[in-house]
């Protein structure tokens, strides 16, 4: 399983990844993708939508269920991706190419797990 070290991870198999101005993109991990399968619908919030800590902004479906996406920040959306909107199944091939929204805002030191935390949560 692909754990890229310049990520950080949350226990709900979200990654986030600053790209520079307090603004972060965020997509679901290869953990996550995998326990999930094949996916074939994202549901995705708007630009100008809030998001809090801890709160579902978004949600996937699978082949096997419907999975909540959570903030690991406080912010605002300010662009979303449009691929996985298109093609769900970017999720499975490239999880941490296939961000699914850009937000700037505060992370939460209590959201985020680095590396080797979230590789002793998954095991």
């Amino acid at each position: 399983m692909y754990i890229p070290e310049n990520v950080q991870y949350t226990k709900s198999h979200e990654w986030v990844r600053e790209i520079g101005g307090g603004v972060y993109e965020i997509g679901l991990t290869d953990y996550a993708q995998k326990e999930l399968g094949d996916i074939v619908f994202v549901n995705l919030p708007q630009a100008g939508d809030a998001l809090t800590v801890g709160v579902s902004f978004a949600d996937v479906e699978s082949v096997k269920a419907v999975s909540e996406i959570y903030s690991p920040l406080d912010g605002e959306v300010v662009e979303v991706n449009q691929t996985p909107l298109d093609a769900p199944e970017q999720i499975n091939k490239a999880p941490y190419e296939t961000w699914l929204v850009r937000a700037r805002g505060t992370l939460s030191a209590d959201a985020a797990l680095s590396v080797a935390e979230y590789k002793k949560l998954i095991g």
